[in-house]
């Protein structure tokens, strides 16, 4: 038994031995694996920093040869593909093709490419590198929309391109962005902003150190803008600087700048000068076969001068060399030139059924340079002059002189950039002068700042306070007026009454010796007067209580204007009296101005109406009647007293409201023919009658 559980005992050791070897092994073969992938990756890492800068290296030594022979560039570009590893620098690759697509105007090549570059960029983690593919792709994709006219959408790729551009490592590239942006501008006809993107890539190649070589895009973008001002003196000064690096100029920039010199001596009606520049273009496009967009537009624009030096066969055969291009590539702007050219041609051969038809099949696209509609106005004007439609030709002779108008005014709108590009011909030196200039002042611009500020709080402080002390002490002046006024007014309204109290006495003395028949009429005058007496004492009382004592009033007037007087009340249906306010004495003193200077003297009927209704913006009160109407050189007319009070009154309160009291006095015709007075009173919803002593 002690045999059998030795010999266990030895083989469980022997097995703990080989495990032990077993793990010592499995740590061993981890720590190598573990360090052959970090040596994989680092050495991963490593290609692709290679990689990368072999990509830059290539892309500087091949990028002035992609205008001068591009087919070769490609080839060389896909051969270098095959051996890359990392698909950052593929990519890169792969935007070079397109580079040389566009430079072939291999357009449906170049949009393919666009979109599986675009696919890729969105797939991957932001870094700078990726952001510069992303741009270098927004700025070929800019460049084709601006082939094709559509301007808008050029604008918007390249100012994408740019703002990606800013957030990568090649800065240097961000100059060439911006002058596709300013030329994307200035042909869908913001010269200003044209002209502020110029000014910024002018500061950027100082900044930079670029060579004045590389400044030649901006100088002839900026006398394309002088074009459009048709300030000649200074296109020429920028086309001369321009000049001057002519033969340092890539095959597409030397396009550039004979196509739009060529196109400035059009403007100026200089024909034979701009056929000299755009032959020279031909010339130039015939060196280097691949440039079929730039031979084609110099064709194009050959087509034209021909047609304005009334040389039709020429321009016959220009046009329709270039028309199947840009039927291919779907340029619009470009057919509706031609279009244009069309007809001009037509009527010059003195076809007007081939220029009718070119009118029925042309096409007009949504965004179209305004010369390019001047230009077809004037040959649609002879065409409708030639074919007899006289009404049809002064049509196109006013759209011209309107065109011509808005055209003037926008040059005029644009001579703000011109007197900044004008100070945009030695930047650097500005520039410089500016640097040391802000050096120079800056810790003094800081001492002066803060004492500026300081001194603006404290003035602040100073004008605050003083308001504040002025409107308080000026609001308790007002208030205090107010108050004073309300009173003396009050004081006034009794005094023009006999001692209240001795007549109480006296009257009810009178009452006591009369029979009780003969005590009603003695009893409503001391109800009045002691009613009076309240409502003087008081600012406002409700309607119920100003008509209760209007009626008190009435009914002693009443023996003395005898049966003829009928007086109506009439409250509306919406009107509760008991709950609307009002400025008290305010009907009674019109209803004791209309019976005692109006109906008293008055023979006939002497009526009087008195109305309250609600209205959308309050409750309106009339008193009216029929005694002749107001007139100021009355003998009836009365010292004015009662109504002044209550003028005075109203316009206390109104102080005191966003909507005041509205009171009206004015002549009216009854529907019985008579001339009346109507007092009319419009009291606001939620008006304070509150005066604060």
């Amino acid at each position: 038994m002690f045999a059998e559980i030795f010999k266990i005992w030895l083989n469980l050791g022997d097995m703990l031995k080989k495990v032990r070897r077993i793990a010592w092994l499995y740590s061993v073969c981890m720590g190598i694996g573990a360090m052959a992938l970090h040596s994989c990756t680092a050495a991963d890492r490593k290609t692709e920093d290679s990689e990368l800068k072999a990509f830059h290296a290539f892309y500087a030594e091949k990028v002035d040869s992609i205008s001068v022979n591009p087919r070769k560039v490609r080839t060389e570009v896909l051969q270098r593909m095959c051996n890359v590893r990392d698909s950052l620098v593929h990519y890169n690759y792969l935007a070079l093709v397109l580079k040389t697509c566009l430079a072939t105007s291999d357009i449906d090549s170049a949009g393919m490419l666009i979109r599986r570059i675009g696919d890729f960029t969105k797939r991957q983690p932001f870094s700078p590198q990726l952001a510069d593919l992303q741009s270098e792709n927004l700025n070929m994709e800019g460049n084709i929309y601006a082939r094709t006219g559509y301007m808008d959408s050029a604008i918007v790729c390249f100012q994408k391109a740019y703002e990606l551009r800013m957030h990568g490592e090649k800065k240097d590239m961000v100059a060439d962005i911006l002058i596709n942006l300013a030329d994307a501008c200035n042909r869908s006809g913001k010269l200003d902003v044209g002209a502020s993107w110029y000014r910024r890539a002018l500061l950027l190649c100082d900044s930079l150190g670029i060579s004045s070589a590389k400044k030649t895009p901006v100088y002839y973008g900026l006398a394309q803008i002088y074009v459009a001002l048709r300030d000649f003196e200074q296109c020429d000064h920028y086309y001369d600087l321009a000049s001057r690096s002519y033969s340092d100029m890539l095959p597409f920039e030397k396009h550039f700048y004979l196509n739009n010199r060529g196109t400035s001596y059009y403007y100026r009606g200089d024909y034979n000068t701009a056929v000299g520049y755009f032959r020279q273009v031909i010339r130039l496009t015939q060196e280097y076969p691949d440039m079929v967009f730039e031979a084609n537009l110099g064709r194009l624009n050959l087509g034209d001068c021909f047609l304005q030096l009334d040389e039709a066969d020429s321009a016959a055969f220009y046009i329709n060399k270039c028309r199947p291009f840009f039927q291919k590539i779907g340029m619009t702007t470009a057919l509706y030139y031609i279009d244009t050219q069309d007809i001009k041609l037509a009527l010059l051969r003195k076809d007007l059924l081939q220029a009718q038809h070119v009118l029925a099949e042309g096409i007009t696209p949504a965004d179209i340079d305004p010369d390019m509609v001047h230009i077809r106005n004037k040959y649609l004007q002879q065409f409708s002059e030639e074919a007899g439609n006289y009404k049809r030709a002064y049509y196109y002779l006013k759209e011209n002189n309107h065109l011509d108008d808005s055209i003037r005014n926008e040059r005029v709108k644009m001579r703000t950039a011109d007197l900044a590009l004008r100070y945009q011909q030695d930047s650097t030196v500005m520039a410089q002068k500016v640097f040391i200039q802000e050096k120079e002042n800056e810790v003094l611009v800081l001492k002066q700042t803060r004492i500026f500020w300081i001194a603006v709080c404290a003035i602040t402080l100073l004008v605050i306070g003083f308001v504040y002390m002025y409107s308080k002490k000026k609001r308790a002046l007002l208030l205090a007026q107010n108050y004073r006024t309300v009173s003396m007014l009050r004081l006034e309204n009794i005094r023009n009454r006999l001692s209240p109290h001795f007549i109480f006495n006296v009257l009810n003395q009178e009452m006591a010796e009369r029979k009780a028949e003969e005590q009603q009429g003695l009893a409503s005058l001391v109800k009045l007067m002691r009613r009076n007496l309240e409502l003087a004492e008081q600012l406002c009382v409700t309607l119920a209580e100003e008509l209760d004592f209007v009626k008190t009033y009435i009914d002693l007037e009443r023996r003395s204007l005898g049966t003829d007087f009928h007086p109506v009340v009439e409250i509306g249906v919406d009107v509760y009296p008991e709950k609307v306010l009002l400025p008290s004495m305010l009907i009674q003193i019109p209803v004791e101005n209309a019976i005692k200077h109006a109906l008293r003297g008055k023979e006939g009927e002497r009526n009087l109406w008195i109305s309250a209704c609600r209205q959308k913006d309050g409750i309106r009160i009339r008193i009216t009647d029929n005694g002749g109407g107001y007139r100021l050189n009355s003998r009836n007319r009365g010292t004015g007293t009662g109504m002044k009070v209550v003028m005075q009154t109203i316009q206390i309160l109104n102080r005191k409201n966003k909507e005041g009291i509205d009171v009206a006095i004015h002549n009216v015709t009854l529907p019985t023919g008579e001339t009346g007075c109507e007092v009319t009173f419009l009291l606001p919803e939620k008006y304070n009658y509150n005066i604060e002593k």
